[in-house]
């Protein structure tokens, strides 16, 4: 596919604003929308900021337990909400919030940190004009079934889950090959 094509298809999307001079909202092949670089992008350049209201713990467990029903629901995507530190997070769903669209990847080329009391998205790598942004969401497993991945790198994992899980997720999806392979054998024997 040919670089032009490729933009063509995946065009700045009309009315949508990023509040960055370094990306463009566009439609993703990866979900739904996501940024892409606007122009080469060196390392360790901060990107974006992450916006949007800053809320205590129990907010956001509420906040969050809402906008995951409200997804259910609706389809939309689920939930914005960013830890900020042991005492406050950030709820990203607002509309001037553009960061809220970086997709995950197991494979990243950007990563979050927190810096003066905000969250950045950094490069981590030199980042090519058109290419997605992604990071690493970095969720733990509680309920990654309900998460796949869909990055498509090498090293996928197939769910969205943080680096620091993926050893307990293979164990995970390990046993539950075996248990099916146990269960298939079983119904062919009868």
């Amino acid at each position: 596919m040919s670089k032009k094509t490729k933009i063509e298809r995946n065009a700045i999307l009309p009315g949508e604003k990023c509040d960055s001079e370094w990306c463009d909202i566009r439609r993703s092949p990866i979900h739904g929308r996501g940024l892409y670089a606007s122009k080469d992008i060196i390392s360790e350049t901060y990107i974006i900021e992450y916006v949007g209201d800053k809320i205590d713990k129990t907010e956001s467990n509420e906040r969050g337990w809402a906008q995951m029903d409200r997804a259910k629901e609706t389809g939309e995507a689920a939930v914005y909400i960013f830890t900020l530190d042991d005492d406050w997070d950030i709820d990203g769903s607002v509309a001037i919030n553009a960061a809220r669209l970086i997709n995950h990847a197991c494979a990243p080329n950007c990563e979050a940190y927190i810096v003066d009391g905000g969250i950045w998205i950094c490069a981590i790598r030199d980042i090519k004009e058109d290419e997605e942004l992604f990071f690493n969401y970095g969720f733990d497993l509680e309920c990654y079934e309900e998460h796949p991945c869909r990055c498509g790198a090498k090293k996928c994992v197939g769910y969205i889950a943080g680096e620091d899980f993926w050893d307990d997720l293979k164990k995970k999806l390990q046993k539950k090959a075996a248990k099916k392979k146990k269960k298939a054998s079983k119904a062919t024997k009868k």
